[in-house]
C-alpha cells in the first residue's frame, strides 16, 4: 500500500487554490487504496524556529516541558516523512517564496542524524525512495524567472534530505482574469491526474 503525506500551507482555508488541487490529488490516492496522512500547517501551526526550539531539537534531559513537546512533535513529523512513499506539498507563492507555515515544517524535519547526516564528502540525505510532488499556485507568472525563489529553495531542501524525485506542478496567473485562472487550474488538475 502506498503511503502519502500531504502538506497544506495556505492561509486562505477553503478559498485556497493549492489546497483544492492537493485535495483532488489526495482523493485520487484514496481511490487507489493508498494510506493518506494530511497536515494543514496553517490550521494547525507549528512552532517557529527560535533559540528555544533549536535547543529542544537537540534533545537531552534538561529540556523544559514546552521543549519536550516540541522535541516529540518534531520526532512525529520526521516519522511521518520517513513513512511516506510520496510527499505532496501545497506551496502557494507568498512574496516570491514559500509560506511561513511550510518553512516551520521544514525547520522541524531537517534534523541531523534523522533526515540527513554529514560525511567526509559532505551532507547525505537520509530520506530515500520518497517522491515529492510540489503544487505551487501563484497570482502572477514566475516560472523560471528570477522572482521564483520558492521552487529553487524547495528543490535544495528536499535534495538535502535525499528526496531527488520531485515533480513540480504550476498553476500560475491565477490573479490575471477568471478565464486564465480556470485554464491554469484545469491544466494543473490534468498534470496531477497523470501523476497518480
Amino acid at each position: 500500500m502506498t503511503s502519502v503525506l500531504t502538506l497544506k500551507s495556505s492561509i486562505l482555508g477553503e478559498h485556497s487554490s493549492s489546497s483544492a488541487l492537493i485535495d483532488q490529488l489526495s482523493n485520487r490516492y484514496i481511490a487507489q487504496h493508498a494510506k493518506v496522512v494530511s497536515r494543514d500547517l496553517a490550521a494547525e501551526p507549528l512552532p517557529v524556529l527560535s533559540a528555544e526550539v533549536i535547543s529542544a531539537l537537540q534533545g537531552g534531559d534538561e529540556l523544559s516541558e514546552q521543549q519536550r513537546k516540541v522535541f516529540a512533535l518534531s520526532n512525529s513529523l520526521v516519522d511521518e516523512l520517513k513513512a511516506a512513499d510520496v510527499v505532496v506539498i501545497a506551496a502557494p507563492m507568498y512574496n516570491f517564496s514559500i509560506p511561513t507555515q511550510l518553512k516551520n515544517w521544514l525547520d522541524l524535519v531537517v534534523r541531523a542524524g534523522l533526515t540527513f547526516q554529514y560525511s567526509e564528502q559532505g551532507p547525505v540525505g537520509l530520506i530515500k525512495d520518497t517522491k515529492a510532488i510540489v503544487v505551487t499556485t501563484r497570482g502572477g507568472i514566475h516560472k523560471h524567472a528570477a522572482t521564483d525563489t520558492q521552487i529553487p529553495h524547495l528543490m535544495v531542501v528536499l535534495g538535502f534530505l535525499g528526496i531527488t524525485d520531485v515533480e513540480v506542478v504550476y498553476a500560475e496567473a491565477l490573479s490575471m482574469g477568471d478565464e486564465t485562472a480556470k485554464q491554469q487550474m484545469d491544466a494543473a488538475q490534468e498534470q496531477l491526474a497523470a501523476l497518480v
